[in-house]
């Protein structure tokens, strides 16, 4: 029996689409065609890169250029496009306070989306949440080694953070990738830089670590491009939905659906459906962009010996024999 995962990146609803959300409650912020294709997997999961609240103001954060806010009727949104969870453990969940903070919480959970990766306290922000679908258990654990200030703890809200360039994976996060009999366990890492085509030796050694440990499958985010992909590691999902500005480059506005299929052995494959970011909306890629996309992952995978092919409008990951994805 298997478990499939339609995974997403960094989901920015404040700032220009909070905007078009206040204008109108009911603006489409995905094509129809990616929100059947999430809602057809097992579990719809994303990491939420804002705070949702009409409370709070930007923080006295030095150097800190970027404060997004959603407002309540985000979470509505969030469950209807049907998310079963967010991942908080970023830096900009507690962009506009503690009581923005808190209302996240509420606001997500009443209306059953349920949330990982930070908390009222640093128990509750380490604290996974497990999810059930298609007969198996996921146990989804998030961490974030960036930023220190925003670091829960023993009586202070916050996100569960980890200075994984600096310590390494913390005893707390290797026993939390261990999964327990009859579940997997997915760790979310909001890790590494912003803007880089390929995931940064610190990165690699926590995917490392956290595979050893027992970690079913590694998802990361905060690059804001899609990487490559090695053992159980999906080195950065990209990004899902923003207003940000575009790196001619880096084409931060291509990117990818993941769609992952869990065994008792690990992910027995992993493709991605290629996306393009507008502003506020995000919609299926069309061919040359596919292309495109197809062409920029391959490079950012040789490094990691992973082959990547365009097969009927997907992206098919292939690893070596010592790789676990399998198609």
């Amino acid at each position: 029996m298997t478990l499939t995962l339609a995974l997403a990146g960094d989901t920015m609803l404040g700032r220009g689409v909070a905007e078009r959300l206040e204008e109108d409650p009911g603006t489409p912020l995905l094509d129809p065609a990616l929100i059947e294709l999430a809602r057809s997997a097992d579990l719809f999961l994303l990491n939420l890169e804002c705070c949702v609240s009409e409370r709070g103001a930007p923080i006295p954060e030095p150097g800190k250029p970027f404060f997004f806010r959603a407002p309540p009727l985000a979470a509505e949104r969030l469950a209807e496009l049907g998310v079963a969870a967010v991942t908080l453990a970023n830096n900009h969940v507690l962009d506009f306070g503690p009581d923005a903070f808190a209302d996240t919480l509420l606001h997500l959970d009443a209306t059953g989306v349920a949330t990982v990766g930070a908390g009222l306290d640093r128990d509750a922000a380490r604290a996974g949440t497990t999810l059930s679908a298609a007969g198996r258990r996921l146990r989804l654990v998030a961490v974030a080694d960036h930023p220190a200030s925003y670091a829960a703890g023993r009586d202070r809200p916050g996100i569960a953070f980890a200075d994984l360039a600096g310590g390494g994976v913390p005893d707390w996060l290797r026993e939390a990738a261990r999964p327990a009999d009859g579940e997997q366990v997915l760790i979310a890492a909001h890790w590494g830089p912003n803007m880089t085509p390929a995931p940064v030796p610190h990165v690699r050694e926590a995917a490392e670590a956290l595979e050893s440990a027992g970690a079913t499958l590694i998802s990361g985010h905060s690059a804001h491009v899609p990487h490559g992909v090695r053992g159980r590691a999906l080195f950065d999902l990209g990004d899902f939905l923003d207003d940000y500005a575009v790196d001619p480059r880096l084409r931060n506005d291509l990117s990818l659906l993941w769609l992952v299929e869990l065994d008792a052995d690990g992910p027995r494959s992993v493709e991605g459906v290629p996306v393009r970011l507008e502003y506020a909306f995000t919609r299926p890629a069309d061919r040359a962009e596919g292309e495109l996309l197809a062409r920029l992952l391959r490079e950012r995978c040789a490094a990691l010996g992973t082959v990547v092919e365009l097969i009927d409008g997907r992206l098919v990951f292939d690893q070596p024999p010592d790789g676990v994805a399998r198609r």
